[in-house]
């Protein structure tokens, strides 16, 4: 089904990965700093049209560089907080961040995606959710696992041919941006 065919309506939650989906991501290093963080084009006005579609918008990011010793909680703290007042600032919303800071290896809890630990901590937070009214946008398979795992419908954001064909299988639909996401979900409303 495509983005525009959804009956999406103020009942429905859109989960957010972070880097490569709101800011620029590093291949193969973290935004450890305020310095570092970069909102990718469009972004900031992607979240206050998404605002206007969903009820809750959430963000659910692996952050692996505070389990690795390359930044601390209080640095994760602090840049969320930054992006949420710029994301305020401009008119949008965020209702939640979830972070999974373990490593890989000590990730007892099972809330690195592709599980769906954060997922299962929003519902707790918010026990209106419903994920079969729930979109995942992420650009990273694990996103669309995470998604596909906790029953919700999956963006990739990129270009269609990143993925394998069988990875394929996990994916719903595609935008090349969180902007081009928004632009479509607003016109289907």
């Amino acid at each position: 089904m495509t983005l525009s065919e959804l009956k999406i309506d103020k009942g429905w939650t859109l989960f957010l990965d972070r880097d490569g989906v709101i800011n620029l991501h590093y291949p193969n290093d973290y935004v450890k700093s305020w310095d570092e963080f970069y909102f990718l084009e469009g972004t900031l006005d992607a979240l206050t049209e998404l605002a206007k579609v969903f009820r809750r918008i959430l963000i659910v990011t692996n952050q692996q560089g505070v389990g690795r010793g390359l930044m601390t909680h209080d640095d994760l703290e602090f840049i969320h907080n930054e992006m949420l007042k710029e994301v305020r600032k401009h008119g949008g919303r965020i209702h939640a961040i979830y972070t999974a800071t373990e490593l890989v290896a000590n990730d007892t809890k099972q809330m690195r995606k592709p599980n769906i630990g954060m997922a299962k901590r929003a519902k707790k937070d918010f026990p209106e959710i419903d994920f079969a009214k729930s979109i995942m946008v992420g650009d990273s398979i694990s996103d669309m696992e995470f998604g596909r795992n906790a029953g919700m419908i999956t963006v990739f954001i990129g270009e269609p041919t990143k993925p394998t064909s069988e990875q394929r299988s996990l994916i719903d639909n595609y935008c090349e941006s969180l902007s081009v996401f928004a632009q479509t979900v607003s016109h289907s409303v």
